[in-house]
């Protein structure tokens, strides 16, 4: 890694593309929210609950489709708790 005056290297990022974009602003996204979980659980757990829950609301029902093992079953959890365990997906 080069250091150039206070800017490293690293610190440049440029999207090569759209999915990419996406992927860094996830990473970043988990980052924080792993952040928040070391100062307060709970809250940190709150948000990510409704993270599932926009994200269901979102993809029209159908996030848990996209899930598998534990973290289906932190979605179910989070859905169930929210009242949107109505969704479509719930039925498979």
């Amino acid at each position: 890694m080069t250091t150039f005056g206070n800017l490293e290297d690293t610190d440049i990022d440029v999207a090569i593309d759209e999915q990419e974009a996406g992927e860094r602003r996830s990473m970043e996204l988990a980052t924080r929210i792993r952040m928040v979980a070391a100062e307060d659980p709970e809250l940190a757990q709150d948000l990510v609950d409704e993270l599932i829950v926009a994200l269901d609301r979102a993809m029209g029902g159908t996030f848990r489709e996209y899930l598998d093992g534990d973290a289906r079953d932190v979605a179910d959890r989070a859905l169930t708790d929210s009242g949107s365990d109505n969704s479509p997906a719930r039925d498979s």
